[in-house]
This record gives C-alpha cells, sequence and structure tokens, in this order.
C-alpha cells in the first residue's frame, strides 16, 4: 500500500494544494452535513451547523497546533515563533483539536441562546466522521504508520526512505508497515455506528451529554492500543519513534484519562439525579422545520 502521488495535489509556484488539507476539509464537510441532518431531528435550525462549521475548522486546527507545539515544547522552545505555527513543520494534535470543536459548540449554544449539551451530542459523531476521513491525509503523508508487519499481513503500507522516523531508518527496503491511520479510520467509522446504534436502541434512557461521553470513551479505547502500535507517537517531550524514552505517550495518557473521566461522569450523573429531565433524544418525532415566509402584500 503506497500513495499514488505525493502530500501534494497541486503545485503551481507559491501555491501548494495539499492532500492533508483537503482530507480534513471533507471530514468537515461530512460532519457538518451529518451534524445538520442530526440538529434537524432534535428540533434545531440546522443552518446553526453550517453558520458554525468555518469557526470549528479554525479552533479545531489552532488547537490541535496548541496541543501538538505543547507536547513538543523542547523541539520549539528556542526556535523561531513561524515554527510554532507552520504546521509544515510537525502537525496537528487530535486531541486538541477536539477541544477546539467542544469550544465552537459551547460558543454557538451561548451565542444562540440553546442546549450545550444537546449540542455536544450532535457533535459526537461528527467527530467520528471527520476523523475517519481525515486520517486519511496521513497516508498521503506517509505519516502514522506503525511497526514492521512480520505475520504477512495483506494489508501493509510502503514507507520510502526519506519519510521513515527514528526507529525505523534501519530496516531494509522491502520491510513493510502496519497502517495505523486506517485502523484508526476504521475505529472512527465504528465508534460512529456505535454511537447510533446505542441513541436509537437506548434512548428513552439516555441524558443530554451522554452520546459525547460514549464517544469519549470509545475512541480512547481505541486510540489507546492503535497508538502502541505507532512508531512516531507523540511524546511529552517531542516525537519520541517507537518508544518515549523517559517521557509519556500524550495521546496514551489522554485516552486514559477521557476513559476514567467520561466513564466516571455517565455513571455519577445517575447516582446524583436519578429523575432527570427529559432528554433531546426524545424529541426526535419532532424535528425542525422552517418557519413559512410571510406572505408578501401585494399592491
Amino acid at each position: 500500500m503506497q500513495p499514488p502521488f505525493g502530500p501534494n495535489l497541486l503545485e503551481l509556484g507559491p501555491i501548494v494544494i495539499r492532500m492533508y488539507a483537503i482530507a480534513i476539509l471533507s471530514g468537515a464537510m461530512l460532519g457538518g452535513w451529518l451534524g445538520a441532518h442530526r440538529a434537524r431531528a432534535r428540533g434545531y435550525n440546522p443552518n446553526i451547523v453550517w453558520d458554525w462549521l468555518i469557526v470549528g475548522l479554525i479552533l479545531g486546527v489552532a488547537g490541535g497546533r496548541i496541543w501538538y507545539v505543547a507536547s513538543s515544547w523542547p523541539q520549539y522552545r528556542d526556535g523561531p515563533f513561524l515554527d510554532m505555527i507552520n504546521t509544515t513543520k510537525g502537525g496537528l494534535a487530535i486531541h486538541g483539536a477536539i477541544v477546539g470543536a467542544v469550544l465552537t459548540v459551547i460558543i454557538a449554544a451561548w451565542r444562540t441562546k440553546t442546549n450545550a449539551l444537546t449540542w455536544m451530542d450532535v457533535l459526537a459523531p461528527c467527530l467520528s466522521v471527520g476523523q475517519a476521513i481525515g486520517r486519511w491525509g496521513n497516508f498521503f503523508n506517509n505519516e502514522a504508520y506503525g511497526g514492521p508487519v512480520t505475520n504477512g499481513l495483506p494489508w501493509n503500507l510502503d514507507i520510502p526512505a526519506q519519510y521513515r522516523i527514528r526507529g525505523t531508518e534501519q530496516y531494509d527496503a522491502a520491510t513493510r508497515f502496519h497502517p495505523t491511520f486506517l485502523y484508526e479510520s476504521l475505529w472512527n467509522l465504528g465508534v460512529l455506528f456505535s454511537i447510533v446504534f446505542i441513541e436509537r436502541r437506548f434512548r428513552g434512557r439516555l441524558r443530554n451529554g451522554d452520546s459525547l461521553l460514549i464517544y469519549g470513551v470509545l475512541y480512547s479505547i481505541g486510540r489507546f492500543w492503535i497508538e502502541d502500535l505507532r512508531v512516531d507517537k507523540l511524546c511529552t517531550g517531542g516525537v519520541g519513534g517507537a518508544i518515549c524514552n523517559d517521557s509519556l505517550s500524550t495521546a496514551r495518557l489522554t485516552s486514559i484519562v477521557l476513559i476514567v473521566g467520561c466513564s466516571a461522569l455517565f455513571v455519577l450523573r445517575r447516582v446524583l439525579q436519578r429523575n432527570p429531565p427529559a432528554s433531546s433524544y426524545q424529541q426526535w418525532d419532532e424535528p425542525w422545520q422552517p418557519e413559512p415566509e410571510t406572505a408578501k402584500a401585494t399592491a
């Protein structure tokens, strides 16, 4: 398995269109479509999703970059500031992008005077869609791959020597590697379908915000074990290769926190409030309908 072309789809002088950007934008658009559909089903104006999508993209990219730089601070501390904001020198961290997306939802709910927790539930599977598609940008960048395939799996990556990072450059040219980007993409699709199934099967027992908590647990479980396969994992001291040496893998540490935190919140809400108010999941039979236009006066 190898990309049909390099990281750039098009190069016209200073104008460069990168496949990574196309993957992110494609994921955002499909996530936006799903979000608009889910908003309508809960009685909300779906246009709110499209109105705030660009803000979500900006805050998501900013959050992803800040998280990456913070996790690799020794690498950027003494360098120029432009390197910190240049995503081609390093990359983005998905957990920071999630923080940016959640922050967008909070701001949008405040500005539109709607329920933030309901919007969190609208957002949850949309994140999975965006991640599932966005991960294919890693494929074209020849990154986010795992250790060498030793058991003859039919799916594997051919990583050219110039893209191999520390810990993998010693393997010969015929060595193939685990496509961990693909594993995470498929896992995110599984998270998407799991959330939708749980919502439909147990919607009378779910509460506002539950879908986001379920997403936090399910995604983190997959990320925890996939991260162990990666050879370019992000450590607290930078990109640490197959082993983080004396530092921790930020994604694995964050996954543990999310699994424990989201699970605890899911249970604690039910212990402290056994009879909650009606959930937004019970509104699916009353989808949003546009208001009829006011009849224009005729002369």
